[in-house]
């Protein structure tokens, strides 16, 4: 297969959709991950390739995000830098999202510092790694929360509401599970409503939080109203600003932003 490959014919008569590229030097996986968009990512114009050599040829189209698999490689790695610099040369506008075997908080903030508005481990769930690729088209920003292994989580004691002492708000138990829990003890919210919350600050759509959390699209909506009244907020992300803000003591950054829509 060639280092670029042609992008299907436009949906729209000579109106060119926008494109999504997949850059991904194994054949195979590039291939797995192009199929999985197609099905998923419907409207765009889907272009894959081996390395970032083949940017130049996407001159003049309106590229809004590239995909982009680092591997193993540190954020640090020359041959990293060079490539995120080629993307931002080539397309200035494209959002960017890495996928990383690496699922350590470190690698995690370096992408984010550079300006990644994406970071996906390897070992997330398909379902989760779609819902993060919505977010970033929608123009919010997706990275896993701090994760800590199965055997580390089974060692967790539980700890009592009135401590304030924080947790971590995802395990990640392996490839096809995922269990939100709270990330602080947060009095005034009801345990049912902290997961939820937990969840909107990974950016998960409804129907995956009602999935994730065994709930009815509906109830989710309604812990949704609950937390924002709460907090005064008048949308999602306002709602996760809020509290973030509340349990730093300051305002600052959330960690991920969230689009408003439901």
């Amino acid at each position: 297969m060639d280092d670029f490959a042609n992008p299907a014919e436009p949906l729209n008569g000579s109106q060119k959709p926008q494109v999504l590229v997949i850059i991904e030097h194994q054949v195979l996986a590039r291939t797995c991950i192009l199929s999985i968009l197609k099905r998923e990512l419907t409207g765009f114009d889907i272009v894959e390739m081996a390395t970032t050599s083949g940017l130049n040829w996407l001159s003049g189209r309106e590229v809004r995000l590239i995909a982009l698999n680092i591997g193993d490689k540190q954020i640090t790695d020359p041959s990293i830098e060079d490539d995120l610099a080629l993307v931002a040369a080539f397309c200035p506008n494209a959002s960017v999202a890495l996928l990383s075997n690496r699922d350590d908080e470190a690698t995690a903030s370096a992408a984010m510092q550079r300006g990644v508005r994406g970071f996906f481990p390897t070992s997330i769930p398909v379902d989760v790694a779609i819902a993060g690729l919505r977010l970033v088209l929608a123009g919010g920003v997706y990275r896993p929360l701090p994760i800590i292994r199965q055997n580390e989580a089974s060692n967790l004691k539980p700890i009592p509401a009135n401590t304030g002492a924080t947790v971590l708000p995802v395990i990640h138990e392996g490839n096809d599970t995922t269990e939100i829990v709270p990330e602080n003890t947060m009095v005034d919210l009801t345990p049912r409503e902290q997961q939820v919350l937990a969840a909107l600050k990974l950016g998960l759509p409804n129907k995956l939080i009602a999935v994730k959390l065994n709930l009815s699209e509906n109830t989710v909506k309604m812990h949704i109203q609950h937390i924002m009244r709460k907090c005064s907020a008048h949308n999602r992300t306002e709602a996760v600003l809020r509290w973030s803000e509340r349990l730093s003591g300051h305002n600052g950054h959330a960690r991920s932003r969230v689009p408003s829509s439901s």
